[in-house]
């Protein structure tokens, strides 16, 4: 097989996955997962063409070295390699990190519940199992009856006050990439903010969720 019809293949191949945009697409998803104060749905297809995409870089990375290309060449798919593998573990690893946190809270939630992938699902499962095998073998079963669960303070709490929720109050610095005009924001304030492009905006998380969610608002 002639080794620059190969070269060139893989290159068409990859600059057909980088006109797609997964990468900026991916760095969009990363940090609003980040920003964020509860986690967000997750993107399987992003997440899967972001794989595919990583393993086409990385078989490209090979074949490059193979066939002798110019090693700035390659160093440059290398970086573009690293920066995509760097972005995904970020973006999957804080979504763990927030299962982690607030997993009791998410369980009993279904709608934040089907945000989560079923690799997540099963992961939030298995948490929860063994942060209340602990808690019961180390502290709660030498407690009084009225004091044993993992959820709530006493048998008397009429809300499952011990489980740690997140703040949606919480202000975030978020960003449009087009005008969107004015918005009233549900904090009670009277003047709705008039939202334009590229501006940057200290908003609370509730009241521009579902702007979040529509993928209107980006936060940063």
């Amino acid at each position: 097989m002639d080794s620059g019809a190969g070269e060139s293949s893989a290159a068409d191949d990859y600059e057909s996955l980088m006109s797609t945009t997964d990468a900026e697409l991916l760095k969009r998803s990363w940090r609003n997962e980040k920003a964020a104060p509860e986690i967000l749905k997750f993107d399987a297809d992003l997440v899967q063409r972001s794989r595919q995409q990583i393993q086409l870089m990385e078989e490209m990375v090979d074949e490059f070295g193979k066939n002798g290309v110019d090693p700035l060449t390659v160093s440059l798919y290398q970086m573009d390699l690293d920066r995509t593998m760097f972005l995904l573990r970020s973006y999957l690893r804080t979504r763990l990190q927030k299962i982690e946190k607030y997993v009791f809270h998410i369980q009993k939630t279904a709608e934040v519940w089907n945000r989560l992938s079923r690799q997540e699902q099963k992961f939030a499962r298995r948490c929860a199992g063994d942060i209340k095998h602990h808690l019961e073998q180390s502290v709660l079963t030498k407690l009084p009856d009225q004091y044993q669960s993992h959820l709530r303070q006493s048998a008397a709490s009429e809300d499952d006050d011990m489980v740690p929720v997140p703040q949606l109050d919480a202000y975030v610095v978020c960003r449009s990439k087009r005008y969107l005009g004015a918005f009233q924001l549900d904090d009670g304030s009277e003047e709705p903010v008039n939202i334009e492009a590229d501006d940057l905006y200290a908003l609370p998380y509730k009241s521009i969720k579902p702007l979040v969610e529509s993928k209107q608002i980006d936060l940063v």
